[in-house]
């Protein structure tokens, strides 16, 4: 939790006009300091830049905070209060330092009045904890910005971190960081390598007293394409972001992924290749959670898997998905520091049709717990023209589950573990609900489907005590080194269970 300091510590400067300075002249012309601030003319920045070459960040900042590590970096802490933090209106805003891998400048404009005023760095504002900073530091500007939530009743809370290429992480009240959003994502596992747009510049409005609300204006740049973008935050017990972006692709784009998030998977029940641990398990999220357009829940659970995995959940005007942390057990992992059973799940429903594609997961091995080995996003099936204007929207939820769950049986726990002979495998799934309870229904069975391979010992095992169905079976993949699995349960002759979907690799 913050500290937050007394109205007489040193409070973060407005630059006067003459000390603005932007990536772009097009930014300090239309929307820089002292100008009138107009949401239009963010998207016509966009624009411009789109018929320009893309220009590289300079690389600028001082050996001093290039060269931190993370402990160093964190170490930095700021000596004025959070702006807003004493007026009142239930939101504030931290500017962040530059350094670490944090390096990109981003500027940060102040919407008040109806004015624009951009946000100066003066290194006092900050202690550095030893860390020997240059004498003459200019105006380096900042990486990014932390929201902070200052309910009239309660203790303030921080949820939201905008930080680092087009990146943004959120979070409900009691819960800490995990998973991570983007804005933007471009080419993700291509042999060429990964293109990662960055945030050129952000307006952030003044929140209304009474509100509870904040919304940030962006623009957003790479090589391939340009970008307007507005992001609405409402913090609470789930906190909710509204993301709507408009596109100016610079190339055609043939691999764009929206409403992309990432999260960490090392190792859980169901994968346990780098378990020599005393923890039992170390996750973000636990599965890909699917309401496709034809109405049917989907449920995959994630693993960190000896090599890529690309899969592709092909759909036509997705309702919904999201990396979900189903595990709120302190017991499932036993870490005093990481508590990963309180990071949030993240939940992406579009707003409007997004038509033909596919639910794109990319599961990257890793092993160290500290990589976000975990990706997943929306790919649309046609390719995006060069020149063209492209808007699409979405709304988040980072809370302790999704806001809609299925109406169905849930996959409560997968396990794996070594079969009866050979490359056979042994899987349990269990499944949890209202309606697997003590008047469960006695013609309840289990549908599993494997190709290629086969199965072998399906078991059914009711434990309406628990409210609980375990399904049990061996995977047999004979000579295949990849194996999909499909399992739904049915009661008369009507799925009464979201559908279990799995990818065996040795």
């Amino acid at each position: 939790m913050l500290a937050y300091l007394s109205a007489s510590v040193a409070a973060f400067t407005l630059a006067p006009a003459v000390q603005a300075q932007a990536p772009h002249a097009d930014i300090a012309s239309r929307m820089g300091d002292g100008q009138r601030f107009d949401p239009s003319a963010v998207t016509d920045v966009a624009r411009q830049l789109s018929k320009k070459p893309f220009v590289p960040l300079p690389n600028d900042l001082p050996d001093a905070f290039s060269n931190l590590n993370f402990e160093q970096y964190v170490s930095i802490k700021s000596l004025s209060q959070p702006i807003w933090s004493t007026e009142g209106r239930g939101i504030a805003l931290e500017p962040l330092h530059r350094g670490f891998v944090f390096n990109n400048a981003v500027d940060l404009y102040l919407v008040e009045d109806g004015g624009v005023r951009r946000l100066a760095y003066d290194p006092s504002n900050f202690n550095f904890n030893g860390i020997n900073i240059p004498k003459d530091l200019k105006d380096i500007g900042f990486s990014g910005f932390r929201l902070i939530s200052h309910p009239a009743e309660g203790q303030p809370f921080n949820f939201a971190i905008v930080q680092g290429a087009t990146f943004f992480r959120a979070l409900a009240r009691g819960q800490n960081y995990g998973a991570i959003a983007r804005a933007l994502t471009l080419k993700p596992a291509e042999a060429k390598g990964e293109e990662f747009p960055i945030f050129r510049a952000f307006w952030i409005e003044r929140p209304s007293i009474g509100s509870n609300s904040i919304t940030i204006h962006g623009v957003l740049d790479s090589e391939s394409t340009t970008g307007a973008v507005r992001m609405t935050f409402r913090p609470g017990d789930m906190t909710i972001v509204d993301v709507e972006t408009t596109l100016f692709p610079r190339v055609n784009l043939e691999h764009v992924g929206l409403g992309g998030m990432a999260s960490t998977y090392f190792y859980g029940p169901n994968d346990r290749r780098n378990a020599d641990d005393i923890r039992p398990a170390v996750y973000e999220s636990s599965g890909l959670q699917m309401l496709n357009g034809q109405g049917e829940w989907l449920w995959r659970p994630l693993q960190n898997p000896e090599t890529l995995q690309i899969s592709a959940f092909v759909d036509n005007s997705p309702r919904g998905f999201g990396l979900l942390q189903r595990e709120r057990a302190y017991e499932a992992f036993q870490d005093d520091e990481q508590r990963f059973e309180r990071r949030p799940s993240l939940w992406v429903e579009p707003l409007g049709e997004w038509g033909e594609g596919s639910v794109q997961l990319l599961e990257i091995p890793t092993d160290a717990e500290i990589n976000d080995n975990i990706l997943a996003y929306w790919r649309p099936r046609a390719p995006m023209a060069a020149g063209a204007e492209i808007p699409f929207a979405y709304r988040q939820y980072w809370g302790w589950s999704s806001p809609e769950r299925p109406p169905l049986a849930t996959v409560a726990a997968t396990r794996s573990g070594r079969g009866s002979t050979g490359r056979r495998r042994r899987f349990t799934v269990d499944f949890v609900g209202e309606m697997l309870g003590d008047n469960w229904p006695k013609d309840l069975k289990s549908i599993l489907t494997v190709g290629p391979g086969t199965f072998h010992d399906l078991k059914l095992l009711p434990y309406p005590e628990r409210k609980t169905v375990r399904v049990a079976f061996e995977l047999d993949p004979g000579n295949e080194n990849a194996c999909e699995m499909r399992l739904i349960l049915e009661a008369g002759g009507k799925p009464i269970s979201e559908t279990w979907l799995y990818r065996w690799t040795p």
